[in-house]
């Protein structure tokens, strides 16, 4: 029973922390936009399979976070740095145009691994499953037990992998009725990256 719980779990909070407008489920309308589904499915996929190893780092994280709560700390500061320089980058990727749809105006650079750098870039991942992790032990619902929490990181990687293909397939529509919304998405991205990090920044310097 407790297998399935913690695989709705992990579906459920992976799909519903990335239904907000965010840099990762962006990046899937962009992608849709210029590259198609499929394309949208791999740079998914890629995403997905680093909320894995950020799953496991939580897990390992929560057991210690009383002792020593500097680790969040730390890597909120690391995430500073990192979302000021997306935000640099996407606000360049700004000037150069706006998003074209047709494919063969598509870029070069393979949807996976953008998935996974960008996935793997956003450091706000492993506080929020530590946080999950956390509130789900509290209410005595998580194991850390080897079975249990490999369900979890199932249910993770799937509700991942499933929000961010619904904001690819519904990307035109969602361009079709935001209009100049996603007309620039870069300059989203880049916005979106900025308040990140001046939120971060605040949150831990003010």
């Amino acid at each position: 029973m407790i297998f399935i719980s913690l695989f709705f779990f992990g579906f459920f909070f992976s799909f519903t922390g990335s239904i907000t407008p965010s840099m990762l489920n962006m990046t899937a309308i962009k992608i849709s936009l210029e590259k198609g589904i499929e394309a949208t499915k791999k740079y998914a996929l890629g995403v997905s399979l680093v909320a894995i190893p950020q799953v496991v780092i939580a897990v390992i994280l929560t057991k210690y976070i009383a002792e020593n709560p500097t680790i969040l700390e730390t890597l909120e500061k690391a995430g500073i740095v990192i979302f000021i320089g997306l935000s640099y980058y996407f606000y360049n990727e700004s000037k150069k145009g706006k998003i074209k749809t047709e494919s063969r105006n598509a870029k070069k650079e393979s949807p996976f691994l953008t998935g996974i750098i960008l996935s793997f870039l956003n450091m706000f991942a492993i506080p929020f499953f530590c946080g999950i992790i956390v509130v789900l032990d509290l209410f005595e619902f998580f194991s850390f037990e080897v079975f249990p929490i490999f369900f979890f990181i199932l249910g993770t990687v799937l509700g991942t992998f499933c929000i961010l293909l619904l904001y690819g397939k519904f990307a035109k529509s969602i361009q079709q009725k935001t209009g100049k919304f996603t007309k620039d998405i870069n300059i989203i991205l880049a916005i979106l990256t900025a308040l990140v990090a001046v939120i971060t920044f605040v949150k831990l310097f003010i």
